[in-house]
């Protein structure tokens, strides 16, 4: 049963910057309503910016006749972001350490990365076409004396 601190929004969009751009606002956005502070809120906006990064260019290269999607659903418990796209899939324990010393100086491969170091929570789902991110951030009960 829903009550006052449990909504849902999601969106399909184009495979482009601009749909990437709407998606990181709405995470904003979303995330200062569900009562995260500002770091948080900015760190959550970055990994769903990766996560629709990764869903335009890698899942989709671009292709004007594939779309994302990116659902965001705000519980009593928990922010939880769905970004998906209609690529070839991606097996996350393929990715390479973006640590690694081989890989440090490359210009991409962090996202996944980052995605995990800002989550509490991440799920990797195969759509058969695409791939489903599920991102999940707690949200933490008030401390007393805070």
């Amino acid at each position: 049963m829903a009550d006052s601190t449990t909504s849902r929004v999601s969106f399909t969009l184009d495979s482009s910057l601009d749909s990437v751009n709407k998606v990181e606002l709405t995470a904003e956005q979303v995330a200062q309503r569900a009562g995260f502070d500002e770091d948080t809120t900015t760190h959550v906006a970055m990994a769903v910016r990766e996560a629709a990064v990764n869903a335009v260019l890698h899942g989709n290269a671009y292709d004007p006749s594939k779309h994302i999607t990116a659902s965001f659903e705000t519980t009593s418990d928990s922010l939880i972001i769905r970004v998906s796209d209609q690529g070839p899939g991606l097996d996350p324990d393929t990715i390479p350490d973006p640590l690694a010393p081989e890989n440090i100086l490359r210009g991409s491969g962090r996202g996944i990365f980052l995605i995990r170091a800002f989550m509490d929570e991440v799920h990797f789902r195969q759509l058969h076409p695409g791939t489903e991110l599920t991102l999940i951030k707690h949200r933490q009960p008030a401390q007393p004396g805070n």
